[in-house]
């Protein structure tokens, strides 16, 4: 191998550390915490908003014209809106904050939007919606990213530019779809069945840190659901550099973040 083809070989490879080692948080915090399903909280949205969350997430049917938040038709009938309980609370929230997601500016709020129903129309619904409300739609400081039932890929760059893609860990994807994805989730049962007691078994690890270090060089963030959801996991889930941390214990992952 020539020297030249040597220095290129060990440049590419610098870069690509360089670029996994940039995706990875240096440092975790209440900005790393993803509540799952949020609207199954007593208090939706405002629980893990106090808490400052770096991401929230509300399931979403299209029904008579209506967004509405339920993770399953059956739940249809409470009939929670996502203007209520999302939208309206999130408004006057960046309206105190002088046009922030949070009081802090530095902060950042990811609002997950998981499609349960047709994906186009209902993506299309809340695109008009949140037209109409520049205060979120046109804000720095909040990503609204679109995940369960997705568009083609190929269909991802043609929406407008508030909107981004949760894409799926185990795809691949064009480079011109890259450039709307802004993370990389996936079930963790795909990856192991661990329980979250003791450590994940080395081969499992194994096969986690070969998913994880695919979305790093990509430069996206990942998260993993269907996971156990306890301080053990949560340890474990830093360690192997998961981005997002899922949960359903708003109040317990705060605190145990805080403490970090």
């Amino acid at each position: 191998m020539s020297l030249i083809i040597k220095k290129t070989v060990l440049f590419c490879a610098a870069v690509i550390t360089c670029v996994a080692a940039s995706a990875q948080p240096k440092t975790y915090s209440v900005a790393n915490a993803h509540s799952h399903n949020d609207y199954e909280n007593q208090v939706p949205f405002f629980t893990a908003y106090n808490a400052q969350f770096g991401s929230i997430e509300a399931d979403i049917f299209l029904q008579n014209g209506e967004l509405i938040v339920a993770h399953d038709s059956i739940e249809l009938k409470k009939h929670r809106t996502l203007d209520k309980y999302y939208l309206t609370p999130l408004f006057y929230a960046v309206q105190k904050n002088n046009g922030h997601a949070y009081p802090d500016t530095t902060k950042q709020l990811q609002m997950l939007i998981d499609i349960k129903s047709d994906s186009i129309n209902t993506l299309n619904k809340l695109i008009d919606i949140l037209k109409q409300i520049p205060l979120l739609s046109n804000n720095k400081s909040i990503k609204w990213v679109i995940t369960g039932n997705r568009p083609a890929s190929s269909l991802f760059t043609t929406y407008p530019s508030f909107i981004s893609f949760d894409g799926e860990l185990y795809k691949n994807y064009s480079m011109q779809a890259l450039t709307r994805i802004v993370m990389l989730s996936d079930d963790f049962r795909n990856y192991s069945q661990w329980n979250g007691n003791n450590l994940i078994a080395g081969k499992d690890r194994s096969v986690l840190q070969t998913a994880i270090s695919k979305a790093h060089q990509l430069h996206k963030p990942v998260r993993f659901w269907d996971a156990p959801d306890n301080k053990n996991t949560w340890k474990q889930f830093m360690q192997l550099k998961v981005d997002f941390i899922n949960t359903d214990h708003i109040n317990e992952l705060a605190g145990f973040l805080n403490k970090k």
